[in-house]
């Protein structure tokens, strides 16, 4: 399927299915990477989904693309731009109306598979308007709670499915930060599973396969 012209550049894998609306699972790849790097995964992954790999608005040089900046301060270390990374929230959102719409896709079935950057704005979408996702995979991010709506505590998140996996030698974000997420999605009453792998900044082969299998389980 060749894609339609939304305001966030994609790839597609059309789904398996032939009749009806089918589900969707949008994948939102990590800082100075673009929309063929999670893309890779598609042929493993479920046949019914349409696939949607999205490429970050923010273009980097020389090259690459951020869900926001990042900035390496000698004052003040390493600082995320959060009004950048909530634009880019709502940016998301909107593609994603954008996407079902144009491509016919189930809008009662949207999950998301996140990488780093794109795991910490997985969350944010999902936090901010659970009632618009299913599923996400949440993988070597954490949850920002500055860039979450005001007021997200409120919100009904009984149909929302969390999966985090984190590196144990992470090195670009530390395991603690992402160990942080079940007691804060447990605060929430989120239903989720959160696991570790013996590998750096990366996605371990095991990790492809335990959350395959709990996509599987739930779309």
């Amino acid at each position: 399927m060749t894609t339609a012209p939304l305001s966030l550049e994609h790839l597609i894998r059309p789904s398996s299915i032939t009749e009806g609306k089918p589900p969707v699972l949008f994948l939102f790849h990590g800082y100075g990477s673009n929309e063929e790097d999670l893309f890779s995964f598609a042929p493993e992954l479920p046949k019914e989904l349409c696939i949607i790999s999205v490429r970050a608005p923010y273009p980097m040089e020389p090259f690459g693309n951020a869900w926001y900046a990042i900035n390496f301060d000698a004052q003040q270390g390493k600082w995320s731009d959060d009004e950048q990374a909530v634009l880019s929230r709502e940016k998301i959102v909107g593609f994603i109306d954008e996407a079902c719409k144009t491509y016919g896709l189930n809008e009662e079935n949207i999950n998301l598979l996140g990488f780093s950057q794109g795991t910490i704005l997985s969350y944010a979408v999902a936090l901010s308007y659970p009632e618009k996702i299913r599923n996400v995979i949440a993988l070597s991010g954490y949850i920002n709670e500055n860039i979450l709506v005001e007021g997200y505590s409120k919100n009904n998140f009984e149909n929302l499915r969390i999966y985090a996996s984190h590196g144990q030698v992470d090195q670009v974000i530390p395991p603690e930060w992402a160990q942080k997420s079940p007691a804060f999605l447990e605060k929430l009453g989120i239903e989720h599973v959160y696991e570790e792998f013996p590998v750096g900044h990366g996605v371990a082969p095991q990790n492809f396969h335990a959350f395959n299998k709990w996509l599987m389980e739930r779309i």
